[in-house]
């Protein structure tokens, strides 16, 4: 039996031992609930904030950089020749052309006084030496079929071809020879325009295009009703050949 003192039999005394308390883990109805590590810091919402307002600022700062610049550019090329867009017209004209290309057409437009027919063919060396020329094939004929009966035809249908040729002529003149960067990029870019259309049309293989280009004149209407009115005799027609141009290689 235990005496008074908190001694029991054999001179062994009691020694009070704490108990850890473990109400915290148990719910209300007694159900044992897991232990939960230190709770790990929440993000700073101030210092998130700072981020988000300092990448807005710097893409606003961006854009507005962007904006500027594209103003100067195209100013210098719209403006009057001066030293500075001289200086400059290099950059000018990369940043401007094809893009965003200014003219006054928009106010003033230039009708066409003439129907131009522009057609391609292609040129292939089999393995065996012999050169072998295709048909020519009509672009401007897949273009007017294109628009013809469509109520909202395609920007590219009507003016890619068009606008190309009219391109072409003012940077080459007559004798087909490119003296500037624009006139080899314009060159490039007809010359794409044949070889995709070609290839999406008739595949095949091949490594150069020729393109010919009939200018079909658009009579003047007669000057007044009567017998004695008479309408403007019409230019003659008129058939240009462009040389040979390589161009990456196409086909299957």
């Amino acid at each position: 039996m235990e005496s008074p003192g908190g001694a029991v039999p054999g001179g062994i005394e009691t020694a009070a031992v704490d108990e850890p308390d473990r109400s915290g883990d148990r719910d209300r109805g007694g159900t044992t609930l897991p232990r939960q590590g230190p709770s790990k810091p929440f993000p700073n919402p101030l210092k998130a904030a700072v981020l988000l307002k300092a990448g807005t600022n710097a893409a606003v700062a961006l854009c507005l950089a962007t904006a500027l610049v594209h103003v100067l550019l195209v100013f210098l090329h719209v403006a009057p020749p001066n030293p500075l867009s001289r200086q400059y017209s290099r950059q000018v004209n990369a940043w401007v052309f094809p893009l965003f290309e200014q003219n006054w057409r928009l106010f003033a437009p230039d009708p066409e006084s003439v129907n131009r027919q522009i057609s391609a063919r292609t040129m292939h060396t089999t393995p065996d030496g012999r050169v072998r020329v295709s048909g020519w094939f009509d672009l401007s004929g897949v273009d007017d079929s294109a628009v013809k009966h469509d109520v909202f035809p395609s920007h590219t249908a009507q003016n890619m071809l068009r606008r190309a040729w009219s391109s072409y002529l003012e940077t080459h003149g007559g004798d087909d020879r490119p003296r500037t960067e624009r006139a080899l990029m314009m060159q490039k870019y007809l010359t794409d325009i044949a070889a995709d259309r070609i290839k999406d049309q008739r595949g095949g293989t091949f490594e150069s295009v020729q393109l010919r280009v009939i200018t079909l004149p658009i009579a003047a209407p007669a000057e007044g009703p009567g017998p004695d009115s008479s309408a403007a005799a019409p230019n003659p027609v008129e058939t240009r050949c462009l040389p040979w141009w390589k161009v990456t290689s196409r086909g299957n």
